[in-house]
């Protein structure tokens, strides 16, 4: 009996009621047809094949691979970068007669169907490649349960519309393109997906050179992958050296090895190795930055209109990413911070870089590694970034924010040598003395604030005012200023909160009581050494996608304040290292500008500065609850201390960051001041006495009440 003959037998008794089954040998090089019933409607059917999941590749700026995301780990290659071996193995063992038959090969139909008929059910499967390649489409393709159980579900109807996709795929494409197809899509276990991945997991070699044991080993593993895969014990690593050497078999008897070859290769043991995948920020050298790039994309509409599109589009894209990284200032960050805290310890210090007039992000860098186990004392989220980049609530940025209140005052036209008389205490004159930017009154007479330490009052320059970081002059200045103008000025230079709640807009806003992140904060400072130009914080410069097109992305800025009140601020700011709180650290010898921040009674610690060429922004606190742990009475790197300030820690490792990060680049100055319209150069300056907004204090002064609390130094 014919084969056509035995297949139409086996179809009608199968259920199929039909006068024949149309199966045209189309692509192959057999003369083999069967005229058909137009009832069936075997005819071809064209098959959707959205592109691969395929992994996409984070760079830094030089270029170096620093992370990988994936759906399924997979490389797609060319056919002539797959070992001919490799082919060899793959053809025998799943489909011996590929380049002879068209989409269906008549004689591995009729055993799997008689095999069928005799078991019940569908007992063996006699797909050719392209049917399996069609079947792997489909599944890969399906975004519903419903759609991945039709790819997989054992019935006929399955098996005649993967034929009618399989007549339509070989019309389309040669036998080489769908064998490169197929190999690229399978799964063989172990989490890789295509044979590139397969050959790197399980041999650590490329796909190109693969041996005969190792190809036979990939070849067996691709008809039960769950079951032979290797990376899950012993039992199932024995199974996968049963198929291996079944394949053997099989191409010595098609006479594609010798008896001698399948025995040789018998004898050498499975070798799997296991290779690492290459792992998500986990793994990544710079796990913080990872994430930030990570949740850009993921948060991102320029990336995808939906969440789901965005997602798809970074683990399924195969993009390479290149970002804004620098390692040079990455490692000088990290060094830095090791040198002044430990990963064991419990306060985190972490620190963001910021290139000014670009917002471009160049180091994130903590003291504790990324990860979840409390063991090891590692941080489960992103302590350098707001909560949208993977981060968490942040830490109040204490005396930092004042330099947002000297902003404001300079703007309103105050020379660097006025100033105000305040006391060592200081009170809302009344509780309209402050208003939000809503209009509300937020003034608390009630409420005292004092100068770190208790100190005393006096009179204050914008610029000894800064130096001294002085509580009661800050609060005295903001109620001249207007807390909603300080706010603005704040929000200007991108200040929001870590969490993403409302910035709080109380009185004592000057004195930091919002939770930060460095990036912001680092970039925010970033601006006034740009001379007022805001940029947004950049992670990402360009995308290459699987097709070879680049998408280059610039930086998104604005000029956010006037130049001259930049360069007066920049004047007042870098005397913080020659007269105020960085006297006993010192500068970095070049231009450079910064404010301490120290929050109540020592909760957190920070220091904030730029050159023109780069801005930095440190933090310290403890994640358990910085309020609850203080930094008082504590060893941290080994050295004990009974106050943090801003000075301590942050600042050190601010000037250590610094002094190595810009090493080889050349100094840039400072604009100069503009002396006419904002008086002389602040330190070297007598300052002009300027009387205090008293607002309408029944008594015309500021209060020096009892010590109540000890704020922002």
């Amino acid at each position: 009996m014919s084969s056509i003959a035995r297949l139409t037998g086996a179809a009608v008794a199968a259920g199929v009621v039909a006068a024949a089954i149309a199966l045209p040998a189309v692509g192959g090089t057999g003369a083999m047809f069967v005229s058909a019933s137009e009832d069936l409607g075997i005819k071809p059917q064209e098959l959707k094949e959205p592109p691969l999941a395929e992994r996409t590749m984070v760079l830094d700026s030089k270029g170096k691979m620093i992370a990988t995301f994936y759906e399924e780990y997979r490389e797609n290659v060319a056919l002539d970068k797959i070992a001919e071996i490799m082919k060899t193995a793959i053809i025998s063992i799943e489909d011996y007669r590929y380049y002879e038959h068209g989409p269906i090969d008549i004689e591995g139909t009729i055993r799997a169907l008689a095999k069928n008929l005799s078991s019940g059910g569908i007992a063996q499967g006699g797909s050719s490649i392209t049917q399996q390649y069609v079947k792997q489409v489909l599944l890969n393709s399906a975004t519903t349960t419903k759609e991945k159980n039709a790819a997989l579900e054992a019935s006929y109807a399955r098996k005649l519309n993967e034929l009618r996709y399989a007549m339509a795929v070989e019309q389309k494409y040669t036998k080489d393109q769908i064998l490169e197809k197929y190999l690229n899509i399978a799964y063989f276990g172990a989490r890789a997906y295509g044979i590139e991945a397969a050959a790197k997991r399980f041999f650590g070699v490329k796909a190109a050179d693969l041996t005969l044991p190792q190809a036979a080993t990939l070849a067996g593993a691709v008809q039960d992958p769950l079951q032979t895969d290797p990376s899950r014990g012993k039992e199932f690593r024995d199974r996968l050296l049963f198929r291996r050497n079944v394949v053997l078999d099989r191409m010595a008897e098609l006479k594609k090895i010798t008896p001698e070859q399948a025995a040789e290769a018998k004898t050498a043991k499975l070798g799997y190795k296991g290779t690492p995948l290459p792992g998500g920020c986990e793994a990544s050298d710079y796990p913080y930055f990872c994430m930030y790039v990570r949740n850009e994309i993921l948060s991102n509409p320029d990336f995808g209109k939906t969440k789901k599109a965005r997602t798809q589009f970074l683990n399924r894209g195969g993009l390479e990413i290149r970002t804004t990284i620098d390692p040079k200032m990455q490692a000088a960050a990290e060094r830095a911070i090791k040198k002044h805290v430990h990963a064991s310890d419990n306060p985190v210090a972490s620190e963001a870089l910021v290139k000014p007039g670009t917002g471009e992000i160049k180091a994130m860098a903590a003291s504790r590694k990324y990860g979840i186990s409390k063991r090891k004392n590692e941080m489960s989220y992103n302590v350098v970034a707001d909560a949208v980049h993977g981060g968490g609530t942040g830490f109040q940025a204490g005396s930092t924010f004042k330099t947002f209140t000297l902003l404001t005052a300079l703007k309103q036209g105050m020379k660097i040598n006025e100033g105000i008389s305040v006391g060592g205490g200081y009170r809302a004159p009344a509780y309209w003395s402050f208003k939000n930017c809503k209009g509300d009154n937020v003034g608390d007479p009630s409420f005292t604030v004092t100068n770190a330490e208790g100190g005393g009052g006096g009179f204050k320059s914008l610029a000894t005012g800064t130096w001294g970081s002085v509580n009661t002059f800050f609060m005295a200045l903001e109620q001249k200023a207007g807390l909603c103008n300080v706010v603005k000025t704040a929000k200007s230079l991108g200040i929001k909160r870590s969490d993403g709640l409302d910035l709080q807009e109380y009185e004592t806003f000057t004195l930091g009581i919002n939770e930060m992140d460095p990036v912001t904060v680092a970039n925010a400072y970033a601006a006034i050494g740009a001379r007022g130009k805001y940029c947004e914080p950049m992670a990402i410069t360009s995308i290459k996608d699987r097709d070879g097109k680049v998408t280059n992305y610039k930086p998104k800025c604005k000029q956010a304040i006037d130049p001259e009140v930049t360069d007066a601020a920049a004047s007042i700011l870098s005397g913080v290292f020659t007269k105020g709180t960085m006297k006993g650290v010192g500068g970095i010898g070049r231009p450079a500008a910064g404010k301490t921040g120290t929050t109540d009674a020592q909760s957190t610690a920070w220091f904030a500065g730029f050159t023109p060429d780069l801005a930095g922004a440190v933090s310290i606190g403890d994640p358990r609850g910085a309020v609850t742990h203080k930094l008082n009475n504590i060893t941290i790197g080994g050295r004990y201390y009974g106050s943090v300030f801003g000075a301590s820690i942050p600042g050190p490792i601010w000037k250590d960051t610094m002094l190595a990060a810009l090493k080889g680049i050349p100094a840039t100055d400072f604009t100069p001041v503009n002396s006419s319209r904002f008086g002389g150069c602040g330190g070297s300056c007598q300052p002009r006495r300027q009387e205090p907004d008293r607002g309408n204090r029944p008594d015309g002064l500021l209060d020096e009440a009892d010590i109540d609390t000890t704020l922002n130094h």
